[in-house]
């Protein structure tokens, strides 16, 4: 499984239920990594989707708690079941958000994190992958300058032996 991620210089995610700096070559990025993949997010990410929808050309499922209704969504209600759910799929990644990633960031082996070189107040992080001795920065992918923020679009791979 693989996950993709926008973080900030201090690995924040995300404050009150969005990003405080969204990048448009980030969102392209988002696009076409995730296209045609099985796709997991939580809830409250889901209602962050343009018009709470699920995103076109994926399969979606959404890891939640709660026996509310997701029209367009597979619902799962833990981490086995949606890791489940994945291993039937030619491509699963996570989407988000902060506690979804904690659950399942144990399953990945692969993480897509575009690194925004700006620090917005953020009250939700993504764990430090380059202080985290089991993840490797593999590649850079791309990297640019949008507006005057500059990014890198960086693809981490887990430590073979850490597996």
């Amino acid at each position: 499984m693989e996950l993709i991620v926008a973080v900030y210089d201090d690995w924040g995610i995300g404050c009150e239920g969005t990003q405080p700096v969204a990048l448009t070559a980030d969102r392209k990025f988002f696009r076409e990594t995730t296209r045609g993949a099985m796709v997991i997010a939580g809830r409250r990410t889901i209602e962050d989707f343009p018009g709470k929808k699920p995103l076109p050309g994926r399969v979606n499922l959404v890891l939640t708690r709660s026996n509310a209704e997701a029209p367009g969504f597979t619902v799962c209600h833990s981490p086995e079941e949606a890791a489940e759910l994945a291993s039937e799929a030619e491509r699963a990644m996570v989407i988000g958000g902060g506690s979804i990633y904690r659950q399942m960031l144990p399953l990945c082996n692969k993480a897509y994190i575009t690194k925004v070189h700006v620090t917005p107040t953020s009250d939700t992080f993504f764990p430090n992958l380059d202080a985290d001795d089991n993840w490797e920065l593999s590649q850079i992918l791309q990297s640019g300058e949008e507006n005057g923020i500059s990014y890198e679009m960086c693809l981490y791979t887990r430590k073979k032996d850490q597996q």
